[in-house]
């Protein structure tokens, strides 16, 4: 048998949900750096904050991969994992501006570190079956296309996240002054309607998208998979481990790829706020509350958004194109080092304005590291094993993210002196490593023209 072909509308909205989920990401990777310091933490602690996101996604997305492969319900195999996420996510998004609300029970500080906990947890049980579900359902032939839909999708969602806050204020008058210890209403608005969004668009997805059964799962062979599934085995937790040293030889070489690549990503999300703040704007570096904070902050918010619409238009209307004409792998290199280019350029900027034709380098890349290593990487995987594999790979995206998160407070404090503007062009030079070693990589089933 083979899988069907699916309608450009089709793959659309099997996707669509990851529209909501990236909203709340964005919203959270703009602004959780700046309600956190709201909330009294220092820049140097902002990365041990952070650590929070990648532990949740080493410990939940194998998890959730491997039981959303070994499950099927009345509601199905991948569906029932999105829409919990998506509730709890929601509950994280609503709680974390407001979280000095508790003020009476734990510090504010501490109560948004626990909420943004909840929303990198739910955000991981809803990305994972999200990837695996494009997997399932679409042909080799079709891959590159929905993973790059998927990552279209993904940047209209951050794009409106992103710029929210300067919207609400800048188009409707919303409030973003603060006082000590409290979140503008700006963004306290924004939190919650990301999470009306995101309930909003997995519903589209839960309603619209059909998955295969076991059995007609049972009856797709890969022939270029490099693993091997026996016709019956037991679901054992255990057997993450087990995957984990069987894994594909293309998954060992991506894993060097995603591993600088993320590294760079971490340190843009923890630290562009107070680097801009500080190298664009010229405050100094121990303010973190005055009024040209916050509009700094909002205006990282529409640099985010800038990354994140590019990343959108490259994704569907030039990276699968590229792709057939230079392969995948060329096309990746390439991207990364665009993207590259961008973090360190913004050293150079002479203001804020500027600084957008940077997110734009940015952007480029940010599409590859979306959509390419999840095409190269879905070639080599058995379709039994789409989901804990997908969730194993996440392994390689976190654990660089825990190594910065570590690390990259106290490189800034102590080698950089508190300026978090070098800690941008570390992430720079980080994606430029990861460019190289991307032609180290076999990519099984590649598809040129």
């Amino acid at each position: 048998m083979e899988k069907r072909k699916l309608s450009f509308w089709e793959i659309w909205n099997m996707s669509f949900g990851f529209l909501g989920i990236q909203m709340g990401f964005a919203l959270q990777n703009a602004n959780a750096s700046r309600i956190l310091q709201i909330f009294g933490a220092d820049v140097h602690e902002l990365s041990w904050f952070w650590i929070i996101a990648p532990l949740m996604g080493l410990i939940v997305q194998p998890i959730i991969g491997h039981y959303s492969d070994k499950t099927w319900g009345k509601f199905g195999r991948r569906k029932p994992f999105f829409l919990v996420g998506a509730i709890l996510a929601s509950v994280g998004l609503i709680l974390m501006p407001q979280a000095n609300i508790f003020i009476s029970v734990l510090p504010a500080l501490w109560v948004g570190a626990g909420m943004l906990m909840i929303m990198d947890a739910s955000f991981n049980i809803a990305m994972e079956p999200f990837r695996a579900l494009v997997g399932d359902n679409l042909r080799t032939d079709q891959r590159t296309a929905g993973f790059s839909i998927q990552t279209a999708l993904i940047g209209f969602g951050a794009v409106i996240g992103s710029a929210l806050p300067y919207v609400l204020t800048k188009w409707f008058g919303v409030s973003n002054s603060t006082i000590p210890g409290s979140v503008p209403l700006n963004l306290t608005l924004s939190f919650i309607l990301g999470a009306v969004v995101l309930i909003g668009s997995i519903l589209v997805t839960l309603f619209t998208t059909k998955e295969y059964s076991p059995e007609e799962l049972a009856n797709f062979e890969d022939p270029q998979s490099e693993v091997d599934v026996p016709s019956e085995e037991k679901s054992r937790l255990t057997d993450i481990f087990t995957d984990f040293a069987k894994m594909p030889t293309t998954m060992r070489q991506l894993s060097w790829v995603q591993f600088f690549s993320w590294f760079g990503l971490f340190g843009m999300w923890v630290f562009s706020t107070p680097a801009i703040a500080h190298h664009i704007y010229g405050l100094p570096l121990d303010d973190n509350s005055s009024q040209t904070y916050q509009d700094a902050g909002d205006w990282v918010g529409i640099l985010f958004g800038v990354y994140n619409l590019v990343s959108a238009i490259i994704a569907l209307f030039f990276l699968p194109m590229i792709a057939k004409k230079i392969g995948r792998k060329s096309t990746h290199a390439l991207s990364l080092v665009i993207g590259g280019i961008g973090l360190i350029s913004i050293y150079f900027m002479p203001d804020e304005n500027w600084v957008i034709l940077s997110m734009v380098l940015i952007g480029v890349a940010w599409a590859s590291i979306l959509a390419m290593p999840y095409a190269i990487l879905a070639g080599s995987i058995a379709p039994k094993k789409m989901g804990v594999y997908m969730g194993i790979f996440n392994f390689f995206i976190v654990i660089p993210q825990i190594i910065n998160a570590i690390i990259g407070g106290p490189i800034v404090k102590y080698l950089y002196n508190g300026d978090a503007m070098y800690a941008l062009i570390t992430s720079g030079v980080s994606f430029l490593i990861a460019a190289v070693l991307v032609y180290k990589v076999k990519d099984v089933d590649d598809i040129k023209i």
